[in-house]
């Protein structure tokens, strides 16, 4: 136990101050995602790097990330979350850095690593920060609100503003950018926001967290480089025999912790264990996207970095739109309906890609990249209340915190799934066959979409509820009470 720092109530002028120095962090970890994307393939031509090499800088990114978000949280609950997160921004602005002064992958690669370590800092820490500045349950969810509207602003900022930096300055400076943010988030940082700890702290799981990053590593590798060693080779076959054995070792290790890094009952509720698939199987497909349609759109197609990020307009418009509005129906009607609808729309979007072709109307594809959108922007909501719902109010916080750890997990797959999918098309120079060869991974699309519906309706079924009452009795807490308010319960 330690005590809780609990300095004086800030005022109106400061909170809001505070909300826009965490929200600072939020734009540049999420802008890294398209902006880096759109950049791919100047960052191939450039570097001379291979496709299994592009995947790996995205994939260590987040990778690293979903690796070290639990982690992090724990450590400024420990020692600090004003420190834990001025540390997190020097850390992503000196990786930045590092980025922007690579000479070639290896070195980009790594630096990308380094980047993610700060980047695991900033978004679960800064939420902390904004739960001890806004205690308020009204003035919580405006702020909650501010902090989803930034995350559409900067998927809408991102393809655009990395598309003129590439086109005018070169690659490097979409990492560039960063630094000024991280400076001015560090100042205000220092000058505005208190610094508070919790007032119970969680023992460190070292092994579980180590099992954990071997089997997603594990995984991650063996997808990303079977096509390259081959699938029945050997080593191929002992990586995933590692991801195997890593997965089951973490689930017996974690099944006798007394303070588990991930609590494995929570898995027992259906809701929970439904939003995690969903995060997972998502934001892979969100990830495959967005790899895959940059390099169509400049090295099939021939668009520049700027026509690239106008064709992910329409994705970021209606991920910002569909957003708040899927909030507002789960807290009005559940989370069933807007899983069931983002499911369908997500596979109508599968569906319009398998249309893909090298001669593909610019206008379809402005089409297919704004439905994707609106599956994937009415699809996010649900996954956190559907963690947390029924969950007690002291775990909901980690049950949440699994939920965003799915989603950086289902990037790394969905990018890794690339390259097993469409296969020697992406090999060497990507030609006019490379458009046929995505196929199958727009009817894993389709599929996925197809399972998320599927998983809306279990969702609602009574055997949803008994696993939720049955994981509430399980947790043994009595003075029991939900933690998703708002109807978010409801199915």
């Amino acid at each position: 136990m330690t005590t809780t720092i609990a300095p004086a109530a800030p005022t109106e002028r400061r909170k809001t101050i505070i909300l826009a120095t965490c929200c600072l962090s939020l734009l540049i970890v999420s802008m890294d995602a398209t902006i880096v994307n759109v950049a791919l393939p100047a960052i191939r031509s450039d570097l001379h790097a291979s496709v299994s090499q592009l995947q790996w800088v995205i994939d260590i990114y987040t990778l690293v990330l979903a690796s070290l978000l639990l982690l992090s949280g724990a450590t400024a609950d420990r020692f600090g979350r004003r420190r834990t997160f001025q540390i997190g921004l020097a850390v992503f602005a000196a990786g930045s850095l590092l980025c922007s002064l690579s000479n070639s992958v290896e070195m980009l690669i790594a630096a990308r690593l380094f980047q993610a370590i700060g980047g695991s800092m900033l978004n679960p820490v800064a939420m902390s920060i904004i739960t001890q500045v806004f205690p308020g349950r009204r003035e919580r969810a405006r702020a909650v609100g501010v902090w989803g509207a930034v995350v559409g602003i900067s998927m809408a900022l991102g393809p655009m503003l990395g598309g003129v930096l590439i086109d005018t300055v070169g690659w490097r400076s979409v990492f560039w950018i960063n630094l000024p943010v991280c400076a001015a988030a560090i100042t205000l940082t220092a000058i505005f926001v208190p610094e508070s700890r919790s007032s119970v702290v969680r023992t460190l799981d070292p092994v579980g967290q180590a099992l954990g990053i071997v089997a997603m590593a594990a995984l991650v590798y063996g997808l990303i480089e079977g096509p390259s060693m081959g699938w029945s080779s050997a080593r191929t076959l002992t990586i995933f025999a590692v991801a195997l054995a890593a997965v089951v070792a973490f689930i017996v290790f974690e099944g006798r912790h007394h303070d588990p890094f991930i609590d494995l009952r929570f898995f027992r509720s259906v809701p929970f264990s439904s939003a995690t698939v969903i995060a997972v199987i998502a934001f892979a497909g969100y990830g495959a996207f967005l790899f895959i349609m940059s390099l169509y759109l400049q090295e099939v197609r021939g668009l520049s970095a700027i026509g690239t990020g106008l064709l992910y307009l329409p994705l970021a418009v209606a991920t910002l739109v569909c957003s708040p509005l899927s909030g507002r129906a789960v807290g009005r009607f559940g989370i069933a309906p807007s899983l069931i609808v983002a499911g369908l729309v997500m596979s109508v979007a599968g569906l319009l890609l398998t249309l893909l072709g090298t001669g593909t109307s610019l206008g379809l594809l402005a089409v297919m990249s704004g439905v994707f959108g609106i599956g994937f922007g009415l699809v996010n909501a649900p996954i956190t209340t559907a963690a947390v719902s029924g969950m007690p109010v002291d775990r909901a916080g980690a049950a949440s915190a699994v939920a965003s750890t799915s989603r950086q997990v289902g990037v790394s797959i969905g990018v890794a799934l690339c390259g097993s999918v469409v296969g020697t098309a992406m090999a060497g120079h990507i030609g006019t066959g490379f458009a046929d060869s995505t196929h199958p991974l727009w009817w894993m699309v389709v599929a996925i979409g197809l399972v998320i519906a599927a998983l809306g309706v279990v969702s609602r079924s009574a055997w949803a509820h008994r696993s939720t009452a049955a994981v509430a009795e399980l947790l043994d807490e009595p003075e029991f009470a939900p933690a998703a308010a708002g109807g978010a319960g409801r199915a």
